[in-house]
């Protein structure tokens, strides 16, 4: 269940991310544009590898790379907040949203190593 809901978080995430590139794009900020996007499109992809995983440790590893790409996005994202390119208001729902993941992430990954 905890995978499904993973999946589909981490898919609405990254179109987030994307919405967010397109936008960061406009006020050419080129270079965090690019570092957000590859992070935050990363998540979902990995997320998806692991469905696929060919063992528990494969499955782990990918969402293990997963919660490390989490964990850059939420650092580009308090970056575009801290520094004024962001509002609060503009950032709060997507830093809500990638930690949301990250403690989805961290619960899978605890569960599948004890299982």
């Amino acid at each position: 269940m905890n995978d499904n809901i993973l999946f589909i978080k981490s898919k609405k995430f990254a179109l987030r991310i994307m919405k967010l590139s397109n936008y960061l794009r406009k006020k050419k900020e080129f270079l965090i544009q690019n570092q957000i996007f590859r992070s935050g499109t990363s998540i979902g992809a990995n997320v998806a590898e692991s469905i696929y995983a060919a063992s528990k440790a494969d499955f782990v590893n990918k969402l293990q790379i997963a919660l490390k790409e989490t964990s850059e996005t939420e650092y580009w994202l308090d970056l575009l907040s801290e520094s004024g390119i962001l509002t609060e208001s503009e950032s709060k729902s997507i830093i809500a949203d990638c930690k949301e993941i990250a403690r989805i992430l961290t619960t899978t990954i605890k569960t599948s190593k004890t299982s």
